[in-house]
């Protein structure tokens, strides 16, 4: 790999692996807000969906990577972007591994248990709470229907790709007594294992571990 694509990868938080030639492993950043079609202030920490999706799509196409390690630690962001990077994730043919840093919230749950297996730090936090949506809102039932719809999309992915149900889900969203400002719930390091949510409790060398004997396992 020459240096200006080196560069790049580095600027945009991706960057390749290599263990005495044995595996090539693409390492992909998720950090800060999960930047949509709308630019993020230039002042945010952004993960940018239009720099991931070829990426992702390179990764795959590329027969010298064989696995993908993804860390996580954002705040969430715009929701079509946010589940535009799992659904890409999650239908990748390669081995994949996600590992929650900081916290995965909103949108960075379906990211977190996109991949084939996820890890969370012990202080790692996942934050699952109702759908919102910034500027004007006709109070209509057409409103309410349409909110609900993109909620289901979230809580649905998310039930498909890890250990726990639709419906546990949207009790989580709705909880009222632990967000003094919000409808949501938290779950810390082992809460979250142990909701379904996350397989195990890691940091990287587990992850990178696990990453490995995976892409053993598939060769």
């Amino acid at each position: 790999m020459n240096q200006e694509k080196d560069e790049k990868l580095r600027e945009n938080g991706q960057i390749i692996l290599e263990e005495d030639g044995k595996n090539k492993i693409l390492l992909l950043s998720i950090i800060g807000e999960i930047e949509g079609h709308d630019a993020a202030p230039e002042n945010h920490k952004a993960t940018k969906y239009d720099h991931v999706l070829p990426r992702l799509a390179a990764f795959e196409d590329d027969e010298e990577l064989q696995g993908m390690l993804v860390l996580l630690n954002t705040q969430g962001g715009d929701v079509d972007a946010g589940l535009a990077i799992a659904e890409m994730i999650a239908t990748l043919s390669k081995p994949t591994v996600s590992l929650v840093l900081g916290g995965s919230h909103s949108i960075g749950v379906p990211l977190a248990v996109s991949t084939d297996y996820s890890f969370i730090v012990e202080s790692g936090t996942l934050l699952i709470h109702p759908v919102r949506m910034g500027g004007t809102v006709i109070g209509a039932p057409q409103t309410y229907a349409y909110f609900k719809r993109i909620q289901d999309r979230i809580t649905e992915f998310i039930a498909r790709h890890s250990h726990t149900t639709k419906e546990k889900l949207e009790q989580m969203m709705m909880e009222h007594t632990e967000l003094t400002k919000d409808l949501g719930t938290i779950l810390v390091g082992e809460e979250a294992v142990k909701a379904g949510l996350i397989d195990e409790i890691g940091g990287i060398a587990q992850a990178l571990a696990k990453l490995k004997d995976m892409i053993s396992n598939k060769g």
